[in-house]
């Protein structure tokens, strides 16, 4: 492994799937080879039919997004170890099997053996609760990742982002950038507001992820300008 880093968001739906996605392509655009993991996903299928005729597993689609658009092929099982069939909090979902830090970072080890960039997405935002004691936060801090902080673009974003900012700083762990992502292709002054958050955020803008219906994550990769490493 090269480089790895922790996606998190000012929010849920912030656009942290779709910055993780345009980030694997940016990586992959400059040589490298790059997977994604989601430790936690909470809103899964059941899949019956598995490769190898293994038995059946709850499978999210965002996982399974990069797991497809991963260089590496990949057991869906290694990019996400906690899959939860309800869209709710980990720390609800997962009341049976809840989320073990140790075993995510045993993963994460495993993962940084099959490729330069490892770029691992969180749920939620920040201090979105996995379990009964613990949050993302601390999952980012049992990783000991660089932090790309994803920002909906969207009514409200300014204040998310810089309340998140603080917590990122105060957490001692480094933030190696911000995206924004535009959310909401009608938004008024979405400039201004970017400008705004450049003037308050002291991390790099990495880039400007334009509104995109259909997603096409390999030319959002072109909006991406770094720094990064």
């Amino acid at each position: 492994m090269r480089q790895a880093y922790f996606i998190t968001g000012t929010d849920t739906n912030a656009g942290k799937t779709v910055a993780t996605l345009a980030l694997m392509h940016y990586f992959q655009q400059q040589g490298y080879s790059v997977v994604g993991m989601k430790p936690v996903a909470a809103g899964c299928v059941w899949a019956n039919s598995l490769e190898g005729g293994s038995k059946g597993q709850w499978q999210n689609e965002d996982a399974l997004l990069m797991q497809s658009h991963a260089t590496v092929a990949l057991p869906y099982a290694l990019i996400n170890p906690y899959a939860y069939e309800e869209p709710v909090s980990p720390h609800l979902a997962g009341v049976d099997n809840p989320v073990d830090c140790s075993v995510l970072k045993a993963r994460f080890e495993q993962l940084k053996e099959r490729a330069d960039i490892v770029l691992v997405e969180g749920a939620g935002g920040w201090y979105a609760p996995l379990n009964a004691q613990q949050d993302i936060s601390d999952l980012a801090k049992a990783l000991s990742l660089p932090v790309i902080l994803v920002v909906g673009i969207k009514l409200g974003c300014i204040n998310h982002a810089k309340l998140t900012y603080q917590a990122l700083l105060q957490s001692g762990l480094p933030c190696a950038g911000w995206l924004a992502v535009c959310l909401d292709k009608d938004m008024l002054k979405q400039t201004e507001n970017i400008q705004t958050l450049k003037q308050a955020l002291t991390a790099p803008l990495l880039g400007i992820l334009p509104y995109s219906e259909p997603v096409d994550y390999a030319g959002l990769a072109t909006y991406i300008t770094g720094p990064l490493f």
